[in-house]
């Protein structure tokens, strides 16, 4: 037999018992005294359902015993019937209780684990990000959260409710009748082993339900993102055809634990049948024949039955729980996800003079066996701009995201007024950097929400002069709303041109003395063009600028030029020293625009 690599029964069986036991360090004693509180009513309700049971057999003695009413004996007996009428107010009260106390741990569990693992996701570097679905991750924070809370919540509840409830019944049954209590516990094992193997068939497919619910909803996220290249290219059959296939997926999952589950009930009931039937006539010869105490035997059938409950929910535990737990794991398979940079915030600050920006020797790649820049060294100096031009994928918008330390070098160094941007807190050096893409995302919320994140706490009048300098005030104020337009998914009510002038409002709001723009202008009509160039000549005014452009245009009047190819920085110099000298800046130009190229006015 061949090894498929999947892991052993008892390997498994040793991840569960692990996720068990930190799933209760980390949430069972964070929460202890709610718990502990839950645990004392679940015990009070046993004790008072135990307590019950226990008095029907004097009850039902005292009522064969009773050929004619007598006072003191009936008083007995109504006194005996009030205790257990009380015993049952008590027994509601008490649940009523640590349901709420559960219910309101629960949702904490919840909240505190999706808020823990959105804070890991917002620590993870770009690179994290590009190896996942989208609609992975948010499946896991919307979903598989709850089962986090439901493991918890089922292990204290079947515990507390389950385990303590069946010790006080079976201790009435062996005190009321010892041999039949020991003919009804030889049938638990049984019952067992025919629930361990369903479990087995559960934790299989509740990992395949999880995976079609994340690509459903990686489906509707893509269809709603991407819904006009759907309509243009009558793509509708296609991703109906993909969530169709998600959904059967999903659905036979579903129904394969469903019938697994289900199948626990007819095991259940025909061993607590055969057990019932078998004690029945066993206990009603020993009455009948042999004269056995009615009483006990009505007590000892009484709390059978109610035990029949809390052991099928604990011969279920594991069936239950190995669905909680395949969810469970996924959680923590996230927040197991190791951070790149712990000791980040115990290093210097960034202190920023002039802002001169150097790349000495930089080597990169984003997989082992492609590079994408190979000893790459160049100066952007202050109060000037640095373009950075050259063919698709010569490394242009890498070397802007390895400034922002998005990723990190191989080899080489980067450095702002000589400090390695390696050496000093990442946050700080953000801070000192002001960033405006090609593709400009726009967050839920209004038009000033989305300029005012240039510097959270900003003044509704700074949020406007950032817009004027931004030349965007006024198509801004021409809206019905103004400032206060909500900003639609994927801003798709703004053109292209006014979602970038926003940006451009959000960087000029920032006053970050370090500038980086990636080809702010590459899909821009020409209108939009000429507003966005006068908007980002001001933006550049007295900052370190560096800019990617393929529109040679846009980047004339660059106080250097770099042209990148091959990972290197291959020319260097002004648009007229390039020109001069008749390099790939002179050919990439010429392919462009001929021998006379002019600047966008």
């Amino acid at each position: 037999m061949t090894d498929t690599g999947a892991p052993s029964q008892q390997a498994r069986d040793g991840q569960s018992f692990a996720m068990v036991r930190r799933l209760l360090t980390e949430h069972g004693q964070h929460h202890g005294a709610a718990y502990a509180a839950a645990l004392a009513l679940m015990a009070l309700s046993a004790g008072a359902t135990v307590l019950s049971v226990s008095l029907l057999s004097p009850i039902v003695n005292g009522m064969t015993a009773f050929s004619v009413v007598e006072g003191g004996a009936f008083k007995h007996l109504r006194s005996l019937a009030l205790g257990v009428g009380a015993l049952y107010i008590l027994r509601g009260m008490a649940t009523f209780g640590q349901l709420i106390i559960m219910s309101r741990t629960g949702n904490r569990i919840i909240a505190d684990i999706q808020a823990r693992v959105y804070d890991h996701l917002l620590q993870q570097p770009v690179a994290f990000y590009q190896q996942r679905h989208s609609s992975d991750l948010m499946a896991r924070l919307a979903l598989a959260a709850n089962s986090v809370r439901d493991v918890v919540q089922l292990l204290v509840t079947s515990a507390g409710r389950d385990v303590l409830l069946l010790i006080g019944l079976i201790a009435v049954m062996v005190y009321r009748d010892p041999l039949m209590a020991a003919m009804l516990l030889a049938l638990m094992p049984v019952g067992a082993l025919l629930l361990g193997r369903l479990m087995r068939r559960v934790r299989k497919h509740a990992r395949r339900q999880f995976d079609g619910s994340a690509r459903i909803m990686g489906t509707i996220q893509e269809t709603v993102q991407g819904i006009r290249i759907v309509k243009s290219f009558n793509l509708e059959a296609i991703m109906r055809g993909n969530m169709a296939a998600s959904i059967r997926d999903v659905e036979k999952a579903a129904n394969r634990m469903a019938t697994g589950v289900a199948m626990s009930s007819p095991v259940s009931e025909t061993l607590g049948g055969v057990a019932v039937s078998a004690l029945l006539l066993y206990g009603g010869w020993r009455v009948a024949v042999a004269h056995a105490d009615p009483g006990s035997f009505f007590a000892f059938i009484v709390a059978m039955l109610a035990a029949y409950e809390p052991a099928k929910r604990l011969g279920r535990l594991n069936l239950d729980l190995q669905n909680g737990l395949v969810n469970a794991r996924l959680i923590y398979d996230l927040l197991d996800e190791p951070l790149t940079d712990l000791d980040d915030h115990a290093k210097p600050p960034l202190a920023v003079g002039r802002g001169r920006i150097a790349f000495t020797g930089v080597d990169f790649r984003y997989r082992a066996n492609e590079r994408v820049l190979e000893g790459l060294s160049f100066v952007a100096e202050p109060d000037t701009t640095t373009a950075l031009v050259g063919p698709s994928g010569s490394g242009k918008s890498t070397i802007i995201s390895l400034i922002q330390r998005f990723y990190v070098p191989q080899a080489g160094a980067i450095t702002i007024d000589g400090q390695n941007i390696a050496d000093v807190e990442t946050a700080s050096l953000r801070d000192r950097i002001a960033f405006v893409a090609q593709d400009v995302f726009l967050f839920r919320g209004t038009i000033a929400g989305n300029i005012a994140l240039g510097r959270p706490g900003a003044s509704h009048a700074d949020i406007v002069m950032a817009a004027r300098k931004a030349n965007a005030h006024d198509f801004i104020t021409a809206m019905a709303d103004g400032y206060a337009t909500m900003v639609g998914e994927q801003a798709s009510t703004l053109s292209g041109g006014q979602k970038q002038r926003i940006a451009i409002a959000r960087a000029f709001l920032k006053q970050a003395p370090i500038l980086l723009l990636d080809e702010p202008t590459a899909a821009l009509d020409s209108e939009s063009e000429r507003e966005i160039q006068k908007a980002l000549d001001e933006l550049r005014a007295g900052r370190t600028t560096i800019v990617v452009a393929h529109r040679l245009q846009t980047i004339v009047d660059a106080d250097r030029i770099c042209v990148i190819e091959g990972g290197r920085a291959i020319e260097t110099g002004t648009h007229a020293e390039l020109i001069q000298a008749g390099g790939a800046y002179c050919a990439f130009f010429s392919t462009q625009f001929g021998e006379r190229p002019r600047r966008i006015a």
